[in-house]
Parts: C-alpha cells; structure tokens; sequence
C-alpha cells in the first residue's frame, strides 16, 4: 500500500483531480462557476476532455485493487478521519453551498449535518461485509459466500443538493473498498465534486482512489458510462437523463443507482390537523425554493376543509423570507439559474391560462421566484403534471378518498410523499396504496435518513441508497465452495 500523508486543504478549484494530482482539464473549452444570487463569477476552469476521463478511471482501477486489499479497520479509520476533516473545514462547505448553488444559510446547516449522518454510516460499512456459509446438497461440501467491493464507480452528482447527494456515493464506495471518479454537475464544481478532492486529500486517502473531472456533458457525458472501467454508474438528477444513463449502462451490462425525478404528493385528509397540516406543507414545499427531489409537487386537499386550508396556508406563505441566501433569515433564496426561472414562470403562465389563480408570489426578480401558491389546479395542468423544481405550490381539492389515491398515482412518479390525517390507520391504509419508494404519515415528503432505503418507483429511479440497501448496490458476492471429501461423480465414473 502506497504511503500517504495528511495535507492542507487545497482551496484552488480551477483544476481537476486525477490520481492524486491537481491539473488543468486537456479540453479546448473553459468552464464558468456562477453566483446564482448576484451573477459574480467565482472561477474559471480548464474543462475535462476523454483523455482526462480515461486517465482518472484508469488510475482508479490501479488503486483500486490495493485499496480493496486494506484491513477494514484502516479504511473505517479513514472514513472517520474524512468525517473529522469535514467538521474542520465546515464553514468551508457552508460557504460553498451558499455561493455556488444558491443554498439559504439554512438549507446549507440542514445539508452540512444530513451528510455527517452518511459518513457516520458509511464508516459502518467496513465491518459489515459480511460472508455467509450455508450448506450444499452434495454430500462433504460447503458453500461459502463472499461480499466484495465492485471496483470502480462512476458518480455524476446533481446541483440541488450537491455536497449531501454525492457524499452518500462517495463515501459508501470508498469504506466498502471501491474507487472513485466523480463528475458533479456543471453549476456545482466545488460542492458536488472538487471539494471532495480536497477534503480526502487532507484526509490522507491514497491517490487514485477518488478523481474528480469537471467537464461538459456534450463532450464527456455518455463516455463516463461507457467507459469499460466502472461497473456502477451512480446519477442523481433528471428523469429524461437518468433514462439515457440507464439505456447506455444497460447495453454494456452495467449496474446502475439512479435517483430521479419526483411529482410528490402532500395529501391532507378531512380528519387531518389543519395548522400541523398547513406548517408541514409550507416546509415540503419551500425548503430549498423546492429544489428537491423530494419537494412536494402537488398539495391534494379534502374537498371539506379545502378552503380553511388555502387561507392559512397562503398566510403562512406570505410570511416567508426571500431573496439574498447568505443572510441567516432567509428562507427561500435563488434557484440555480435562470433558465429554471424562465422554465417555471412559463408554467405558472401556462397554468394561469388554463384556469388556475395565483393567490401569492408569481413574480420573479433575477433568479429569486418569489413563493407562489397556485389554487383552481387541475391535476393535467403544467404545474401539476410536470416537476416544479421551484418555490411554487399548487392546491388541488378532492372529494373522497378514493379520487385522492387516483390523483396521486396517475403520474408516472414515485419518489415521496404524505399524508396528514388523525387516524394513523386510516393514512397508513391509504399511504400504503401510493405507488411511492418513500411516504410519511403526519411528517413532509422532504426526509432522509442515512439508515433507512431511499430510493424511488416508476420514473422516479431504480436501486436504493443508504443503509444495507446501498451495501448491496455497491458490492457484489461470489460463490466458493469447498469439497471436503472426495466426490462421487455417479453415474459419470462407475
């Protein structure tokens, strides 16, 4: 095992990270990271080509093969140290996620701690490779199982929450004996990539072992999948994206984690608690301006209370904080561009159009949506049938149970949901009819917790993440069995 030390953290992030060596990306073309809040550019950088992207898997299946060989416990100790570094260099991380992905203080803290819990339990994971010996039905033989590290993983990490969402993938694979090559997502450099870089690097990990490439999905996108090196191709992002990553990983024989879109449901029952109802569903809704997977898309509502739960629910809307997200007391700041913002403001005009009212918000200034709540929607209007991935919240009565579980599942989405009511039966009994991966009862959709599976249905994803599920995904086991007696091989050999 090649000798490392611990190191400053390297804060430079105009250069990629190729087997333990910072440099410039080989592309002819340059890449800008942006402010979403004030448009400022942060840096520049080289942009990755395939010679780069070839060079960091290759020096990931070199490492690899050796870090695989390491004792548990030192790779345990290495995940912990990584852990330590991260609290260390948390303002670091905070400030990142404020001012490249848009992040409110808050969301950044929330972010910060949700990824503490995945290390916590990635360092877990080195101990818990466990083998099997079962028996065989051939007389004097032994079956044994043996759990081991796929080898190499590819992750392409999302902007939305880039630092959680792809720490759960790195960290997972590392403790469990893989190597690494990440590609974050091209607003997000540092938070969902870069920084990783730096982090394990004053953590001592053994170069190769994590390379990070930024580089351009047009130039670089589909070979990280088809690259013959990696085995598993992790991506958190996109329905239409994740579709495609899971046609080219399937035509190469390939094992993918995908963690995709979500139309998430918030169904308010007619026994439900309205203010505990209400409180829940602002903060399923806005948290992040909506940016989340797990954001609640559409709030359906008990013809019978709909209208007490509009009232104060739009009053509790038009208390929300927005705008600058480096300010403590902000809520809702900036979506990451402003091709998002001119994507949903055409929906909420789409939507308008099609009957429904804009009771609050609507209105946009520079990438800042201010928080919306949208009431006469029908489920087939734009806002309604497509992801939001924005501060607006559409209301939709219905008027029994029955037409409330037909609404929610007639989209093709299945990523999270809830549901309010006072008989925990009566929710458990309908929440366990949404065709969903995950749905919480008297709570809001936006939940994960480093032991528990996440992971969608339907077009919301295949495979989940965290806990002995994610174990699973990244490892694979081979059979050994042992004869410890000569055979008979009757009636071959009389």
């Amino acid at each position: 095992m090649q000798q490392h030390t611990k190191s400053s953290l390297n804060t430079d992030f105009t250069k990629i990270f190729i087997n333990g060596q910072w440099r410039k990306g080989a592309s002819d073309s340059n890449m800008t990271n942006t402010n979403p809040f004030t448009g400022e550019t942060l840096f520049e950088i080289s942009a990755a080509n395939n010679d780069d992207l070839d060079d960091a898997y290759q020096s990931a299946k070199v490492a690899q093969k050796e870090w695989a060989k390491v004792p548990a416990l030192k790779r345990q100790g290495l995940i912990e140290e990584f852990l330590k570094v991260m609290y260390e260099e948390k303002e670091t991380i905070v400030n990142w996620l404020i001012k490249e992905s848009g992040s409110t203080r808050i969301k950044a803290e929330g972010e910060f701690l949700a990824s503490v819990l995945i290390v916590k339990e990635a360092a877990t994971f080195p101990l818990r490779m466990h083998g099997e010996i079962r028996p065989s039905v051939v007389p004097g033989k032994e079956n044994r199982i043996y759990r081991k590290a796929l080898g190499v993983i590819g992750v392409i990490s999302p902007w939305n929450f880039p630092f959680h969402l792809a720490v759960r993938s790195i960290a997972t694979a590392i403790a469990i004996g893989n190597a690494v090559v990440v590609k974050p997502a091209t607003d997000t450099p540092v938070s969902g990539g870069l920084i990783f870089a730096s982090l394990f690097e004053k953590a001592g990990l053994p170069k190769g072992v994590l390379n990070v490439i930024v580089g351009r999905g047009s130039e670089i996108g589909d070979s990280i999948v088809e690259h013959p090196v990696p085995r598993l191709i992790s991506f958190t992002g996109s329905t239409e994206v994740g579709r495609h990553i899971g046609e080219l990983a399937g035509k190469h024989l390939k094992k993918t984690a995908l963690e995709l879109g979500g139309n998430n449901v918030f169904v308010v029952l007619d026994d439900a608690d309205l203010d505990r109802a209400v409180e829940s569903a602002v903060y399923s809704k806005f948290y992040h301006q909506g940016q989340i997977c797990m954001s609640t898309n559409r709030i359906l509502v008990a013809q019978s209370i709909h209208d007490e739960f509009v009232e104060k629910y739009v009053a509790r809307v038009k208390e929300l904080q927005f705008g600058d997200p480096s300010n403590g007391r902000t809520q809702v700041g900036p979506l990451i561009n402003q091709s998002q913002v001119d994507r949903i403001m055409e929906e909420i005009e789409k939507t308008k159009a099609a009957g429904a009212t804009v009771r609050v918000g609507g209105e946009a200034d520079g990438n800042v949506i201010a928080p919306t709540v949208v009431t006469g929607v029908t489920n087939d209007m734009p806002l309604a049938k497509n992801e939001i991935f924005g501060p607006v919240a559409v209301i939709i009565p219905f008027k029994d149970d029955a037409e409330a579980l037909e609404l929610a599942n007639s989209l093709p989405y299945g990523l999270s949901g809830a549901v309010h009511g006072s008989s925990i039966e009566r929710a458990t009994e309908f929440a366990l009819q949404v065709e969903t991966g995950m749905i919480h009862i008297n709570d809001q959709s936006v939940n994960d917790e480093p032991h528990m599976p996440f992971g969608g249905e339907k077009d919301s994803g295949l495979g989940r993440f965290n806990g002995e599920w994610v174990l699973e995904e990244f490892s694979t086991v081979q059979w050994l069995s042992v004869m410890h007696e000569r055979r008979q091989y009757k009636p071959f050999f009389e």
